[in-house]
């Protein structure tokens, strides 16, 4: 029997395209390989939290009165009692926000004031922006938040970097001292940011597909001495109250953390953005949760409600094994803390009330 060349041709570019297809799929990159587990263990979904909640690290700069009645609507749904909006500007912006929460819901959002530290001159500039600030909470801003580009990005009027300890800041943190509201402080970034790009790097895929958080020590700065302006900060002003965002990039190191909570009695620590690490952790993470259960406050950061329940599910439950929402931060799985229950009301809302004056407390009946 012959075969012709035609049918053996076909034959030929068939094999070699069943060759190619298996071949490329060996050939997967890390991008790419994203497998869904056969692992059957209990567990659910939580999307409502067991108790209300203040989310002390959201940042919304609309605050229209359309946009509030959308909000309220998720809020409600996840049982959030509280927003804080940490994108609150100056001035007649920052007053813009607090009008229309007023008018239309005056116990379930907060806005924290901003200082744009952008061309700082001597100390005079230092004391102009206190009392701009001042005003800012007499307006009604019930804090201060710090973003990142303090440290990282903003220079002062020569050009030069402006360090977070820089000594013509200090009336800015006395003066919310001396007022009584919290500075919410985001300083640095992930100290992996700074480590080699290479195969032990656990933020590798962040770094590749967010080219720009790379940094360097030349780049502003080294990671530690980010981080010591900071702690710097802290000890020079023990009379105000420190909301260290990102668990100040510490909740992969909880021992040290503790440490640092040791030292600096004023300094509290809110979760945001890394819920990650806590829950591949669980004992470790609930242990350091019971001890330091006066100091942590509840935080999600982008407002995103999709994500939530994770946040619920790594606090609330026992779970095992379940999926985190972003594998660019987190290629591992989470496991539940089962936090006891007078933990999880000082995480959601007791020690924020302890914290932010003027918080509605009857949003919180037992």
């Amino acid at each position: 029997m012959r075969i012709s060349k035609k049918i053996i041709s076909v034959w030929a570019m068939a094999l070699t395209l069943f060759t190619t297809t298996a071949v490329r799929s060996q050939e997967m990159s890390f991008e790419e390989y994203n497998p869904t587990s056969t692992l059957v263990v209990p567990g659910k979904e939580i999307t409502k939290a067991k108790f209300p909640f203040v989310d002390v690290h959201s940042h919304q700069r609309d605050m229209s009165a359309k946009t509030l009645n959308a909000l309220i609507k998720d809020m409600d749904k996840m049982n959030e009692a509280i927003m804080v909006n940490l994108s609150g500007g100056t001035g007649e912006s920052l007053k813009e926000k607090i009008d229309n929460i007023n008018n239309s819901y005056p116990t379930r959002f907060v806005v924290f004031a901003n200082v744009d530290f952008e061309g700082a001159t001597d100390m005079e500039w230092g004391k102009k922006a206190a009392t701009q600030l001042e005003q800012d909470i007499k307006n009604g801003a019930k804090g201060l938040k710090v973003f990142k580009s303090l440290g990282l990005r903003n220079k002062d009027a020569e050009g030069n970097r402006l360090a977070i300890d820089d000594p013509r800041l200090d009336p800015i943190w006395a003066k919310c001292g001396e007022m009584g509201v919290p500075v919410l402080i985001h300083a640095a970034d992930p100290k992996s940011f700074w480590d080699d790009m290479d195969a032990d790097n656990e933020r590798w895929l962040e770094l590749k597909t967010h080219p720009r958080r790379k940094r360097t020590d030349t780049d502003p700065a080294p990671f530690e001495q980010i981080i010591k302006e900071q702690h710097n900060v802290f000890k020079k002003h023990p009379n105000t109250k420190f909301i260290n965002a990102h668990m100040g990039w510490h909740a992969n190191n909880l021992a040290k953390l503790g440490e640092l909570l040791d030292e600096m009695p004023n300094m509290n620590v809110g979760i945001s953005a890394v819920i990650a690490e806590l829950g591949r952790q669980p004992q470790n993470a609930r242990a350091f949760f019971i001890k330091y259960q006066d100091r942590v406050l509840f935080g999600k950061d982008s407002w995103k409600p999709e994500e939530f329940p994770t946040y619920f599910r790594v606090l609330e439950s026992n779970d095992e094994y379940f999926p985190y929402y972003k594998k660019y931060h987190a290629f591992w799985s989470m496991y539940g803390l089962n936090l006891p229950d007078e933990v999880l009301k000082k995480l959601y809302y007791k020690n924020a009330i302890g914290l932010i004056p003027g918080l509605d407390t009857s949003l919180f009946k037992e």
